[in-house]
């Protein structure tokens, strides 16, 4: 007899030789029932060990009974007893459990007489579970006395509604955004407990335990039998390679192991030069796997359900080709679609007209199936096809659960080939946790959501816009469209604008309509990358932004589209505050669209933060000596709700020397607004930067200002994860005299802190990026800072402040992942170090020719490009005063003529760099 420790190396031995079998020979199905065999072994081992009494049982149950044991997954364990356990027999059945641990096995263990297990079964899960039970060893008798109880009290009916709302509710709850890009293999729509499902069903009611005995007693044809072995052959490979990977029960297909399961199963090697990952050929297998499977279950639970029910079914006529079953469509005839292949899309047609129809019967399921191979050029060059296409789309109900329907069944990408090549496709970001094809029809859903009235409170705005907006069909064919092209190489928005002016022309749309849609699907992107990395207080960024639009209605399209695009993205990753910038900006380019002016803006901003603070019995003498310090540009960059809180904390601390910190909750949505206002020192932005970083804050938004007498005016919008305004109340005052006292010490900035890099964001790798470039605007030429990083936020601040000093303008984080930003965001400062052009001026009162940015407009320039000569400007102005000819770098300060010295108005030392008459300017 062996000992613990012998069974425990004996039980070590034999899975290291199944892993190591299993590495060379990958069958999945046998390494389970080896698995199974090689437990079973040492169960009994340990049942023989401890000599138990032999009027017990030891049960085998769940996907243990069922003879599948995957690498790390628990063994689930009933023992059986006769009659409740006296003190002597529980002793024994504790050292039992105990053994089993020690010897290594993980055990899940339910102790039970036949009439506790007969109650418990009311339970559908201990039904289900009690549905698998095989006999490992012990009392024979006893254990068949339990399964003649379990199937006398079996009610068939009952367990497949009951089995079926369960499977309801777990796709409800693994349908979740967040189970998209890791989904689980055992649980999620599609996942191997559906094809369970099937079988646990099909046993109760006696119809077959396998495949083929289902295929045999009529539920599914020997096709789809094969076709469900495959797709369970890969469901199987696939988590058990993930066990042997984790090293644990692992369902989950983690980023962590996609890229090793697709190497170890040779997924994508034939397509090396293929411009996507291996990971990526896996996961598509593995999405289109999913569809298949969730159709196929469709089919035999549709099956099951007449066999259990057979007096439900009575038909209603529709029309010639079509009836009603109950709340289904079905076809007349099998062979319609093959005979008729128009009906192929006129059935998702009468789905659409006929409300209370919720699907198909299985049996047309499996006709349109079938159906696939007439759906090619020529029934997709079919006028009739293409207007009962285009009709679809024009219904007023039922688009999204059409299309959708459509792409389950394939039928979608045999109609639109380029939608074909994108089902199932995975978006390898953090903001993408939908496949392409899956993030198209929820843009679809959305832009159809809008037109609905009771959810209008979503988002009023674009439910106002597109109840005047005419022919939603045009953005609903953008919304199919602007993403198609991804996964091709080069730029998905151009070539998705080349198959959407083919389908234009193909579906008879008017020359306006097709124009606006080849439009949208080239310009998708434009108000969303304008609004969030742009700044929009800038009216060149407006009037550039303006005049790529055509007209009011191509900007009401594309506000339209772009919302649903984000939505449509990720559930998290719609804000307030994003709303807030694309509203924003749609307003401010309709305005200018209509002929509005900066100045009029100005002195309408400064006008509602009046009226505002009149509320408040603060007048204009109050604020007269802080509002003269502060330029056109901070009007335009607050809003007037801003200005007045400002004003209100601010007026009468002008000049004063103690840094003023103060926070109030957003009036946009979550977080905190925070106002930071203090005489300019070095580092200041990356400091503060720093604080909210060691916070764990995201900082949403950065407004970055210097007055005209030299003091920072900067506010910061900050949010923490999952932080309720309770909690943000709570820290208020911290902030406030934390960050006050820091700033106040002017103690050195901190050391960069790596933090941790979530699990997630360790497989999407940002490198830091810093851009300088010219900004060459009349008003305000300066450098422009392009922010890209995956790192804390005073760890790009830095880098940004060793490459342009004193940041006074807008920068505008994006909450890629904790504390800090990972798109690119414009943030202009007041150095042309390493600008390509040149720019000079004369005019304004702070010099009489210079190459100083003078508070009024030039009256003559001209630009200097990199490589060009230098050359004297016309109507007599010249670049120098001085008898040596130079150029002169001008670095920040305020306008302050003759403050150094020199002919540029600094008040700081300027960087000099001399360029004669004759020479070339070089890029730095």
């Amino acid at each position: 007899m062996q000992s613990p420790a012998e069974i425990r190396f004996s039980l070590r031995a034999g899975r290291q030789s199944l892993q190591q079998g299993y590495a060379g020979n990958a069958r999945p199905a046998h390494l389970l029932r080896a698995h199974t065999r090689l437990v079973d072994e040492h169960l009994r081992a340990a049942w023989q060990l401890l000599s138990m009494p032999p009027e017990l049982a030891l049960v085998a149950v769940g996907g243990y009974g069922r003879g599948e044991l995957y690498p790390k997954s628990d063994i689930d364990l009933l023992i059986l007893l006769d009659r409740e356990p006296d003190a002597p027999l529980q002793h024994r059945l504790q050292e039992l459990v105990g053994l089993l641990w020690d010897i290594g096995l993980e055990v899940g263990h339910s102790i039970r007489t036949v009439a506790q297990c007969l109650a418990e079964s009311a339970d559908i899960t201990v039904r289900t579970n009690l549905l698998e039970a095989r006999l490992i060893v012990g009392a024979r008798p006893l254990f068949a006395e339990m399964r003649e109880a379990l199937a006398q009290s079996m009610d068939r009916r009952a367990y497949f509604l009951a089995k079926q709302n369960e499977l309801e509710l777990r796709h409800a709850r693994f349908l979740e955004a967040g189970n998209n890009l890791e989904p689980n293999l055992k649980e999620s729509p599609g996942g191997l407990r559906d094809l369970h499902a099937v079988l646990w069903i099909s046993r109760a009611a006696d119809l077959g335990n396998s495949w083929r005995e289902l295929a045999a007693s009529g539920l599914i044809t020997a096709q789809e039998a094969r076709a469900i072995a495959r797709h369970e052959f890969l469901l199987q490979t696939l988590r058990i390679r993930l066990h042997f990977l984790a090293g644990r029960r692992e369902d989950r297909m983690l980023f962590d192991y996609q890229a090793a399961v697709a190497e170890q199963i040779r997924i994508g090697a034939a397509k090396e030069k293929s411009a996507r990952r291996a990971s990526e050929h896996l996961m598509k297998r593995f999405y289109r796997t999913r569809q298949a499977v969730v159709l196929l279950n469709a089919v035999l639970l549709q099956n099951l359900r007449a066999r259990l029910f057979p007096e439900s079914g009575a038909t209603q006529p529709l029309n010639a080709r079509f009836v009603t079953r109950d709340t289904l469509l079905e076809a007349r005839d099998e062979e319609l679609f093959e005979r008729e292949p128009a009906a192929i899309l006129e059935c998702f047609l009468l789905l659409e007209q006929h409300p209370r129809l919720t699907g198909f019967t299985a049996s047309t399921l499996r006709a349109l199936w079938r159906a696939h191979g007439k759906m090619g050029a020529a029934f997709r060059g079919d006028a009739r096809n293409r207007a009962l296409f285009a009709e679809i789309l024009r219904q007023p109900q039922g688009i999204t659960h059409a299309l959708r329907r459509m792409n389950q069944i394939g039928i979608l990408g045999r109609y639109l080939p380029a939608f074909g090549r994108i089902v199932g496709q995975m978006q390898y970001d953090l903001f993408h946790v939908y496949t392409v094809d899956e993030h198209i029809l929820m843009v679809v859903r959305n832009l159809r959501r809008f037109g609905i009235a009771e959810h209008a409170h979503e988002h009023p705005l674009c439910s106002k816009l597109i109840r005047d907006f005419a022919r939603h069909e045009v953005l609903y064919i953008a919304g199919l469209f602007h993403d198609i092209a991804k996964g091709r190489g080069g730029d998905h928005s151009l070539l998705g604008r080349a198959d959407a002016a083919r389908f234009c022309k193909q579906h008879g749309l008017t020359r306006e309509d097709a124009d606006l849609v080849v439009w949208l699907v080239a310009h998708h992107l434009t108000l969303s990358a304008t609004a969030q990395k742009q700044d929009l207080s800038d009216q060149d960024v407006i009037a550039a932004f303006s005049a790529k639009v055509l007209n009011d209605r191509y900007l009401v399209a594309l506000y339209l589209l772009t919302v649903a695009d984000i939505c449509g993205t990720s559930p998290k990753v719609w804000n307030a505050w994003k709303a807030k910038l694309l509203e924003d900006l749609f307003r401010a380019a309709r305005s200018y669209m209509m002929g509005g002016k900066t100045a009029d803006r100005v002195g309408d901003i400064r006008a509602r933060a009046q009226e505002i603070l009149n509320l408040h019995a603060v007048g204009p003498e109050t604020h007269e000596m802080l509002w003269a310090q502060l330029d056109a540009e901070y009007f335009l960059r607050h809003e007037p709700d801003e200005i007045a809180w400002h004003t209100r904390l601010l007026a009468r601390r002008a000049n004063g020397v103690a840094p003023v910190v103060k926070v109030r909750l957003s009036r946009i949505g979550d977080g905190l607004q925070v106002l930071v206002y203090c005489p300019d020192q070095p580092n200041l932005f990356a400091r503060i930067c720093a604080f909210f970083a060691r916070l764990h804050y995201n900082i949403v938004e950065a407004k970055v200002h210097t007055t005209q007498h030299g003091y920072a005016l900067d506010s910061f919008m900050v949010m923490g994860a999952g932080d309720s305004e309770m909690a943000y109340r709570d820290v208020m005052n911290f902030i406030e005299y934390e960050l006050a006292q820091k700033l106040a010490s002017q103690e050195a900035l901190p050391a960069p802190q790596s933090g941790r890099i979530s699990r997630q964001l360790k497989h999407f790798p940002i490198a830091p990026e810093v851009r300088v470039e010219s900004d060459e605007k009349g008003a305000r030429p300066a450098g422009a800072h392009r922010l890209r990083a995956g790192a804390p936020p005073h760890q790009p601040a830095q880098r940004k402040n060793q490459h342009a000093g004193s940041a006074r303008r807008r920068y505008v984080p994006h909450r890629r992942h904790r504390a800090f930003p990972a798109e690119r965001r414009r943030l202009a400062t007041r150095r042309p170090a390493a600008a390509n052009r040149l720019t000079a001026w004369r005019g304004g009162p702070a010099c009489a020719s210079s190459l100083l940015p003078c508070p009024r407009p030039p009256i003559h320039w001209k630009g200097l490009q990199a490589g060009s000569e230098l050359q004297p400007l016309p109507g007599g102005c010249s670049f120098f005063r001085r008898p040596a000819p130079g150029l002169i770098g001008w670095r920040g300060g305020n306008h302050r003529p003759g403050s150094n010295g020199s002919q540029l108005p600094c008040r700081q030392r300027p960087g000099i760099a001399r360029l004669q008459l004759g020479e070339v300017w070089r890029k730095r």
